[in-house]
């Protein structure tokens, strides 16, 4: 699946400038189109948010001070931690053998509950997952979400804020941490093949990474 840029039309300079982003099926523009509120927030928390040197030099995990912070923000604009699970009811009824005396159809029903998808953040139609040094399969866990809850008709789009592996390692080493050695990790370049394959299938997906550029100048 080819990647597309209509983020270059809707998002502002100043994303475009601190954020290295990605995108399927013109997923910016079909945000800004169907949920212009959560648009207009998506866009406000990035446009604030800051790293700090404690960012960087933290150790990493699942939920570290990015991801927390991001999370929190977003909490203020109503957005929730979001589950989807599916509950299958199916019915099979049995026609009645006329010719050997039944009269009445009989019916047997089983109920299938299947629990799964979290998501970090739902508001509207949108969900949206901050991975900032989580371990890789979290993506496969979004992106699946992603597609699921778009099947359903309960999202139009998913969002996923990670980090950009390159310029965050540089930044590390550059602050005094010796980098991020694990390769196992939540980056943009890991996303990036799990959407060009098509993962998410037809739900549309927009990932912007983290970068350099949005540390924070007293740091």
């Amino acid at each position: 699946m080819d990647l597309t840029e209509s983020f270059n039309r809707v998002l502002p300079a100043e994303i475009l400038d601190r954020y290295e982003i990605r995108e399927t099926r013109d997923a910016a523009a079909v945000i800004q189109n169907t949920n212009p509120e959560e648009f207009a927030e998506i866009v406000k928390v990035l446009s604030e948010f800051l790293l700090t040197k404690d960012d960087i030099l933290q150790p990493g995990g699942a939920k570290g001070l990015v991801a927390t912070r991001l999370d929190r923000t977003f909490r203020e604009f109503g957005w929730r931690e979001g589950r989807f699970d599916r509950e299958i009811n199916s019915k099979l009824r049995l026609m009645p053998y006329r010719a050997g005396g039944e009269r009445k159809a009989t019916e047997s029903e089983t109920k299938v509950l299947s629990e799964g998808y979290k998501v970090d953040n739902v508001k509207g139609k949108i969900a949206l997952d901050v991975e900032w040094h989580a371990k890789d399969g979290n993506l496969d866990r979004d992106v699946g979400a992603y597609r699921a809850l778009y099947d359903v008709g309960i999202i139009t789009a998913g969002v996923v804020v990670t980090r950009s592996y390159q310029e965050i390692r540089d930044l590390a080493m550059k602050l005094g941490r010796d980098a991020f050695k694990t390769t196992t990790t939540t980056t943009l370049d890991k996303l990036e093949p799990r959407m060009t394959r098509g993962d998410a299938g037809g739900c549309p997906v927009l990932a912007f990474g983290i970068t350099s550029r949005c540390l924070a100048d007293d740091s």
